[in-house]
């Protein structure tokens, strides 16, 4: 993987340049670390209001796509971001497994192992009632181990138990892990599907996408040539680009609104 915090900064604004240029954009982002500082409570996590401000910018002009991709599933996803009944940025949930487009429906296939999901929760709840701070998050298509506020030590040994009460109840299940976090889901699309599905969706030439963890490395891993992928804040990655945090990634996006908006 390459470390992209060596490369001069005219690179990525070349990059922003080419994203002013593109005949359809459109602007794909992770939202927690990304777009909202992370937080030790999930559900108060909030987009950064600089950053707030470049989506809706973005998200008006003609030829512009704006879209989060998150994690989350789709209806915390939609409460985090306080998607409004007439927003027009796309919600991407569950790695991409549920959808929600501007003036339509949720657009998310059945769940056909909710039992599961539920016996596997209740009984991964079961395992950390004795390690504090850990908790789990039931979502659409599985659930996943938190770990920010525990022990290391015991939160390691927590998700070891986990880990192999999923691989003898559910060895097919996708397994992720990013910071402080172990997910395990029936399903197995990844946000690189979910940006695909946005790019032919809206017939985009030109993708910026942007995330800060483990899972968004299968969307920036899948951008083609002409497409801009920032890595917001540490770690190894295979983006071309990197930002140090939410807020530089946000001033970012105010001057690529700018720019479009004045072509």
């Amino acid at each position: 993987m390459s470390d992209a915090s060596s490369r001069p900064t005219e690179d990525l604004a070349t990059a922003v340049a080419r994203g002013t240029d593109a005949r359809h954009l459109l602007v794909a982002l992770d939202f927690d670390g990304t777009l909202a500082p992370l937080v030790d409570e999930p559900m108060s996590a909030r987009m950064l209001p600089a950053a707030r401000d470049a989506l809706t910018r973005l998200a008006s002009l003609p030829d512009t796509t704006v879209a989060l991709v998150s994690g989350r599933t789709l209806a915390h996803l939609a409460e985090i971001s306080e998607r409004e009944p007439d927003s027009r940025i796309h919600l991407a949930g569950s790695h991409g497994a549920e959808f929600w487009h501007p003036g339509g429906a949720d657009d998310a296939d059945v769940d056909d192992a909710g039992t599961l999901r539920d016996s596997l929760a209740d009984r991964a709840e079961a395992i950390i009632a004795d390690t504090a701070g850990a908790w789990i998050e039931r979502k659409r298509f599985g659930f996943a181990l938190h770990t920010r506020l525990s022990d290391p030590q015991r939160a390691a040994d927590a998700a070891a138990r986990i880990d192999e009460l999923v691989r003898a109840e559910a060895p097919e299940w996708r397994r992720r892990t990013g910071q402080d976090i172990l997910e395990f889901a029936s399903r197995h699309e990844g946000k690189d599907a979910a940006v695909r599905r946005l790019r032919e969706l809206v017939d985009a030439d030109v993708v910026l996408f942007a995330g800060d963890d483990v899972t968004d490395e299968d969307a920036l891993a899948s951008l083609g040539a002409g497409d801009i992928g920032i890595r917001v804040g540490g770690g190894e990655s295979v983006a071309a680009y990197r930002v140090a945090d939410a807020a530089e990634l946000a001033a970012l996006l105010g001057r690529l609104a700018e720019a479009r908006a004045g072509r």
